[in-house]
């Protein structure tokens, strides 16, 4: 009899422990819903990578310049338009790669990108924090590149750190810093440009929001090759209506950069928002997302 009684006891007092150790712990703080719906907002990259095993079809595409007016439908039948094709596929939940192939310069990008943390629902992490790089391989005439040529003139590098915060289920804010580089440039160019931005994201409906976006090129004297250059690169603002599900995003945009890659538009961007239609173009982004 004593022997059941223990048993009892000890039964009793083991069941007690555990109960007691699920009330002491406490659930898990997962990361917050949908920060943005898309892992690109216009031409920059957000804190979002999709879900691991998940294959992301990227189509953006920009139209010429809106500075002839109804002539050529505001710059959507210009020639001058520019497009680029892309894939991207998360190895791990917060590591995503890519490959992309732009119009433009014929550059081929391949890209890496890396949530070091991510803003919970608790607001135990206040903020995500992101890293971003690329590397593209300009796929001109090799005349393009002068008589000292070499396969690694071609290399262009953009680096970026980005900074987010989902505020409210209507208001997201990002800020980003970023370093460009390209092994050749025109002698009156610099081959180093840092940079730094800004994107925004108002939802006004389930599917339906309005994305900012304004990046700024710095001239940092200490990193110059020139007193002064004759044509710095413009800031590249713009504003973006989007529509998305849970497994597309549709973003058509008023932009002023002709460029699609980051540090194309950094480094060469000349359009100015400022003068209205001849530094404004139309343009659109899509991505479809398969999960295997």
């Amino acid at each position: 009899m004593k022997k059941y009684l223990l048993f009892i006891l000890i039964l009793v007092f083991v069941s007690g422990a555990l109960i007691a150790q699920e009330e002491t712990e406490k659930p898990k703080d997962k990361p917050v819903r949908s920060p943005f719906e898309s892992g690109v907002l216009i031409d920059n990259q957000t804190n979002v990578i999709p879900t691991k095993g998940t294959l992301e079809m990227l189509i953006q595409h920009r139209f010429g310049k809106m500075e002839n007016g109804v002539s050529d439908l505001w710059g959507i039948y210009a020639p001058a338009a520019n497009i680029r094709m892309g894939f991207n596929y998360s190895i791990l939940d917060n590591l995503m790669v890519g490959y992309g192939l732009t119009k433009k310069n014929m550059y081929s990008d391949f890209q890496v990108k890396y949530n070091i943390v991510e803003q919970t629902r608790k607001n135990t992490i206040p903020i995500a924090v992101t890293v971003y790089g690329n590397m593209a391989i300009d796929g001109r005439n090799e005349s393009v590149f002068g008589m000292d040529y070499k396969f690694t003139n071609r290399f262009s590098y953009f680096s970026q750190l980005i900074i987010g915060r989902k505020f409210t289920d209507w208001l997201t804010i990002q800020a980003h810093t970023s370093f460009t580089h390209y092994n050749k440039v025109d002698s009156t160019m610099d081959n180093d440009k840092v940079g730094i931005g800004f994107n925004g994201r108002i939802k006004f409906s389930a599917q339906s929001a309005i994305l900012l976006q304004y990046d700024i090129p710095l001239h940092i004297q200490s990193i110059s090759q020139h007193l002064d250059l004759m044509n710095r690169p413009k800031p590249n603002f713009a504003i973006a209506y989007e529509d998305s599900t849970s497994t597309h995003s549709f973003q058509i945009y008023v932009t002023t950069a002709d460029g699609i890659l980051p540090q194309d538009n950094y480094m060469y961007n000349q359009n100015d928002w400022k003068q209205g239609a001849p530094g404004l173009m139309f343009g659109f982004t899509i991505t479809r997302l398969w999960s295997f």
